[in-house]
């Protein structure tokens, strides 16, 4: 076989095999495929598509090109991935309180993306906390305390890792079936018996319509499938941030305040239990979601998730009182600036990628590969759909370094939402369910 023999066949929209395929992630990873061949492959992809079996047989290729996790652990494996939003930070509860209830969660995670965070980089911003460690530690942390959250290894679908990095810089990261490859490749790598969904749809989201993400949605899970692991898709709801926060620390506050009690966040809670229970219901800990999701939500309310997450955050560098002691842990801005209504309304609309795009301007994201982040930054207090705004109260509060650099990003933020005279409809958080 030769890459520009596989590359013509997909370009002339002929169905490629499984050993090609393996052939083809094999070179990526190795070196032997160059990176002008990698990213015709892409555009090919990205122009022709590839059917089930394709996809099934790029992500089994991909997982292979590096190791393959093998768990002998008294429950199942189980996980949840993101496809991305703004204030979403439900992987940082729901590892901790699926491990409470009897699951064991590697979660390997990835840094932020465009105008989503990343959920490493909201770990990374308590102090000390490594979220980049080898197999054998991932693997002592979570039969030890049930839950890892951690990045990908060298050692896991290196050619996903090539693969991304040519998309990147191609213009293919768009295509459905190289999302598809590339999200579960990594996550199969894992050894998963079962994997749940959370497809974002909205302005906060990379799928802003309900067709995009349905497609995306049914790629993953017939994919996920095909390749062994039983999986199922909740669409939900991101045209508003998820939680009152965007940036690192911020959105851990929440997550702390939520596992602590001290001062819940119901739209978090809430998809925390619903992606809970499909995850339990999977992999055979409770009788169906709705069991599973009150399974969630007791481990919350017990402090037993808290517990878990002390645990983790311990074992990979953070402070032994984080859970404790949270609030004195955390980063904090030097300039916390308020952005006031123009006029009196109604919010009916926010432009959830504008407010991640002004964290990422603020410092809390990349724009490039490389570029540090200053995990302090960002937004919090953000008004919700269908809250009443006045000149007196702020749309959002802007966590920023310097007073300038509040100050550059105040009209985008304010520009981020719609103000009107009526009450809007506010989309239910779970909108589907594919299994």
């Amino acid at each position: 076989m030769d890459a520009r023999g596989i590359v013509a066949r997909v370009r002339d929209g002929e169905t490629l095999g499984e050993d090609e395929l393996r052939w083809f992630a094999g070179g990526l990873a190795d070196g032997t495929v160059t990176d002008a061949q990698a990213g015709a492959f892409a555009m090919a992809v990205l122009l022709n598509g590839f059917d089930t079996s394709e996809r099934v047989g790029l992500t089994r290729a991909m997982r292979d090109s590096g190791k393959v996790l093998n768990w002998h652990l008294p429950g199942p494996v189980l996980d949840k991935h993101s496809t991305g939003g703004v204030g979403d930070c439900v992987s940082l509860v729901l590892a901790p309180a699926l491990a409470a209830c009897g699951a064991f969660v590697p979660m390997i995670s990835g840094r932020g993306l465009g105008h989503t965070g990343g959920t490493l980089d909201k770990l990374e911003s308590i102090p000390g906390y490594r979220g980049e460690v080898g197999i054998a530690q991932l693997k002592s942390i979570t039969a030890q305390i049930g839950c890892a959250i951690v990045g990908a290894s060298a050692d896991i679908a290196p050619a996903d890792k090539r693969l991304y990095a040519v998309r990147d810089v191609s213009g293919t990261v768009e295509s459905i079936d190289l999302i598809t490859a590339s999200i579960l490749s990594k996550k199969l790598a894992a050894g998963l018996e079962a994997l749940v969904l959370d497809v974002k749809v909205g302005s906060g989201a990379f799928m802003k319509t309900m067709d995009d993400a349905e497609a995306l949605a049914e790629a993953l899970v017939s994919t996920a499938q095909g390749a062994g692991c039983m999986t199922t898709a909740l669409i939900t709801d991101m045209n508003q941030p998820l939680v009152a926060s965007c940036g690192n620390a911020l959105e851990v506050i929440e997550v702390m305040e939520t596992l602590t009690g001290t001062g819940v966040t119901p739209a978090l809670w809430d998809i925390t239990c619903a992606l809970g229970g499909e995850a339990l219901a999977l992999g055979g800990l409770a009788a169906d979601a709705g069991d599973g999701a009150g399974r969630i939500a007791r481990a919350l309310e017990s402090g037993d998730a808290a517990a878990r997450f002390a645990e983790m955050v311990a074992e990979l560098g953070g402070p032994l009182d984080f859970v404790e002691r949270w609030p004195d842990r955390l980063p904090s801005a030097k300039v916390v600036y308020e952005v006031p209504a123009r006029d009196a309304g109604i919010v009916q609309a926010i432009d959830g990628e504008a407010l991640g795009l002004a964290v990422v301007a603020l410092g809390g994201g990349r724009r490039r590969e490389g570029d540090k982040i200053n995990p302090s930054v960002g937004l919090s207090e953000i008004a919700g759909l269908g809250e009443g705004v006045n000149p007196d109260l702020p749309l959002a509060l802007i966590h920023a370094a310097s007073v300038e650099e509040a100050e550059a990003v105040e009209a985008q933020v304010r520009a981020a939402f719609t103000i009107g005279e009526t009450q809007p409809e506010i989309p239910p958080l779970v909108q589907r369910r594919l299994r």
